[in-house]
């Protein structure tokens, strides 16, 4: 079994009824690239119960963030959207994950594409100076099926943007693309026809996705990352292999199957 550490929470927020955050203490020991994940853990009977969760927060910040969606009958969701503060977890002590920058080839502009709760590993990357420093323009694109779905989203672009250290960066170079499928709104669609149609780039007013230019990160359900890796495979973009390979753009791993 992993080696564990135990961790208290310290701040608990539910966006929806369907999504919800925590934040917990940081051992000291614990180092991490932005974009990694961890596994969490409760103990359940007897037996630890515990699933991968990328890390929201940045490598600097003295706390953890993660970002969960609510399961009924999940094993460890179910309990987890229950947590108080002063409750206490365990968290993994060996960070891993494929979503780190320098897997990244150069590139000008970068493109997160991100559903549901695979927008957790960018919160922690959108919070790194590196990324501004290796990308002209950084495109956040999540999709959601309701408009509720992306307070989580909503409240990180607006946090960022406030941010003292790298609020001016982000202001300067994040474009924020939020889509929706279930209702009307500013933009709607799926990510993968937003894409394919050239309709993502058209309304952010930049240049259809091309790998000469163009590095992506993708995170969020199987079949989400099929559709969007299939159509930038079919424009000439190389996925990076493995950890330690540099790509075109990156999926993590991780979640998939």
């Amino acid at each position: 079994m992993a080696n564990f550490m135990s961790a208290e929470v310290t701040q608990v927020s539910h966006w929806s009824d369907k999504l919800f955050s925590f934040r917990t203490t940081r051992d000291r020991s614990l180092r991490f690239e932005n974009g990694q994940f961890v596994m969490l853990g409760l103990d359940v009977e007897g037996c630890r119960v515990a699933r991968a969760y990328s890390i929201a927060s940045a490598n600097y910040q003295d706390e953890l963030e993660f970002y969960s969606i609510k399961v009924p009958n999940g094993p460890l969701t179910s309990r987890l959207q229950h947590l108080n503060v002063g409750d206490r977890l365990w968290i993994s002590a060996k960070p891993t994950g494929t979503l780190v920058l320098r897997d990244l080839r150069s590139g000008k502009r970068l493109y997160m594409f991100a559903t549901g709760t695979g927008i957790a590993p960018f919160a922690s990357l959108l919070r790194d100076i590196e990324t501004y420093d290796r990308f002209e323009t950084v495109i956040l694109a999540r999709g959601a099926r309701f408009k509720a779905d992306l307070a989580y989203g909503d409240h990180l672009v607006k946090q960022l943007r406030d941010d003292e250290l790298i609020g001016d960066r982000v202001r300067a170079q994040l474009l924020d693309y939020a889509s929706v499928t279930r209702e009307p709104f500013e933009h709607v669609g799926r990510l993968s026809t937003l894409i394919v149609s050239d309709q993502l780039t058209r309304d952010l007013g930049l240049p259809a996705l091309n790998p000469n230019m163009d590095r992506a990160m993708i995170c969020g359900s199987a079949a989400m990352l099929k559709d969007i890796s299939t159509l930038l495979d079919r424009r000439g973009f190389e996925c990076s292999p493995r950890i330690g390979e540099p790509g075109d753009y990156l999926i993590e791993r991780a979640f998939v199957g």
